[in-house]
C-alpha cells in the first residue's frame, strides 16, 4: 500500500518534469541548416576572386626590336585543345586575363612573320608581364627533311644553299639559314666548293675586278694591254680557286670543321654583331662544337702566300705581305659576316627555312 502511495505522490514530478524539459527544448532554435548550393557557390566566388588577379602580358616585337601591332596571340591554359585569342594593339602590346594557374602555352604570329611559340608557368595570385617576344621574318617556303639519315639531310641543305643568291645573281652558297643544320660529310665540302668557283658569276664578277685593276694599273708588272688584263684575270681566278678550295674543303676537311657561315638572326643588335665578328676566327666543328677556326684563318694565310707564285715578281713583298694579307682577309671576313647577319638576308634570293629534321637512328 505504501508503495502504491509513493507511486503516486512521485508521478506528478516526472510528469511535471518531463512536461519543462518538453517546454525548455521547445524554447531553443534549432541551429540554421544551409540551402543546398550555398557552400559551392561560395568556393566558386573565392576562386573567381583568385583567378581574376591572374594576368598574361607581353609586347610583340621583329629581330630588331621594333614593334608589331596586330600580331594574333593565342593563349591556350592547362593543356587545353581550345585556346582563345587576342590581336595586340597598335604598341605590339596583348593581354590575358582571368587566367588560370599552371601550365600555358602562347602562339604568336603575324603576316610576313615566322609563327612562334613560347611556354610557361603561371602561379596562383599572380600577374606576369613577358619579356619582349621577337618574331623573325618568315620564309618563303619550306623544306622539309624529317625521316632522312644524317647524310641526306646535308645533302638536301646544301642543295638548298646553292639557290641563294644576292639579288638573283651573286653566289651566296657558304651561308646556312637552318641553325641545327646537319653537318656536312667530306665529299660534299668539296662539291660545294667546286660549285661556287666554276659558277658563272664567279668569272663575270673576276673579270669586272680585273678591269678595275686595269684601268688602275694595280700589279704593273702583269703589264698593259690586253695581255696584262688576261693576266690580271687568270690570278684573280686563281686566288678565288685556291681560296675556295683551301678555305671551303681542304683544311675543313682535315680539321673537321664546317665552312658555312650561320645566322643567327637572334638576339640584340651587339649579341649578333659579336657572334659575326667572332665567327670569323672560330668555327662549328662537325660534331656541333665551337672551336678555334683553324681551316678559315689558316685558309687566308696560305692563299695568300701562294699567290706569290704567279703574282709578277715586282709586287712581291716577301712573308710580311703575305701576314699583312692574312690578317685583312681575316677583318674582311668579319665585316662579310655582320653583312650576313643583318644585311645579305634582305637581298638574298632562294632563301628557304628547314623545318625541324628528324635523322633515322
Amino acid at each position: 500500500m505504501r508503495f502504491v502511495l509513493a507511486l503516486l505522490c512521485c508521478l506528478p514530478v516526472c510528469l511535471i518534469q518531463s512536461a519543462g524539459a518538453q517546454q525548455i527544448a521547445g524554447a531553443i532554435p534549432d541551429a540554421p541548416v544551409p540551402a543546398a548550393g550555398t557552400q559551392v557557390r561560395a568556393e566558386t566566388q573565392v576562386q573567381a576572386e583568385a583567378t581574376a588577379t591572374r594576368t598574361l602580358s607581353g609586347v610583340v616585337t621583329d629581330m630588331d626590336g621594333a614593334l608589331v601591332p596586330g600580331a594574333t596571340v593565342t593563349l591556350l591554359e592547362n593543356f587545353a585543345v581550345k585556346g582563345r585569342s587576342v590581336v595586340a594593339d597598335a604598341n605590339g602590346h596583348f593581354s590575358f586575363s582571368d587566367v588560370a594557374a599552371g601550365p600555358y602555352t602562347l602562339t604568336i604570329s603575324a603576316p610576313g612573320m615566322q609563327r612562334k611559340t613560347q611556354t610557361g608557368t603561371l602561379n596562383p595570385d599572380e600577374s606576369v608581364e613577358l619579356p619582349p617576344i621577337a618574331l623573325g621574318a618568315a620564309a618563303s617556303e619550306e623544306v622539309e627533311v624529317s625521316g632522312l639519315t644524317q647524310q641526306e639531310i646535308a645533302e638536301v641543305q646544301m642543295k638548298q644553299e646553292e639557290k641563294q643568291r644576292l639579288v638573283g645573281l651573286v653566289p651566296n652558297f657558304y651561308v646556312s639559314y637552318v641553325w641545327n643544320a646537319a653537318p656536312m660529310t667530306p665529299k660534299q665540302k668539296y662539291k660545294l666548293a667546286v660549285r661556287s668557283i666554276i659558277d658563272p658569276a664567279t668569272f663575270a664578277i673576276a673579270a669586272g675586278f680585273a678591269g678595275i685593276e686595269q684601268a688602275t694599273d694595280e700589279y704593273s708588272g702583269f703589264g698593259t694591254g690586253w695581255e696584262g688584263y688576261g693576266k690580271r684575270y687568270g690570278a684573280l681566278l686563281a686566288d678565288g680557286a685556291i681560296g675556295g678550295m683551301l678555305g671551303g674543303a681542304v683544311l675543313p676537311v682535315l680539321f673537321h670543321q664546317d665552312p658555312r657561315y650561320f645566322y643567327k638572326g637572334t638576339g640584340t643588335k651587339w649579341q649578333r654583331t659579336w657572334y659575326a665578328i667572332g665567327t670569323a676566327v672560330i668555327a662549328r666543328g662537325d660534331n656541333g662544337k665551337w672551336q678555334p677556326g683553324y681551316a678559315a684563318v689558316l685558309g687566308d694565310f696560305a692563299s695568300g702566300a701562294i699567290s706569290n707564285l704567279y703574282y709578277p715578281a715586282s709586287n712581291r713583298n716577301g712573308a710580311e705581305l703575305t701576314i699583312v694579307n692574312g690578317f685583312v682577309a681575316i677583318g674582311s671576313n668579319a665585316v662579310g659576316n655582320i653583312l650576313q647577319e643583318f644585311v645579305l638576308k634582305k637581298i638574298s634570293t632562294g632563301v628557304k627555312k628547314a623545318t625541324p629534321v628528324t635523322a633515322q637512328p
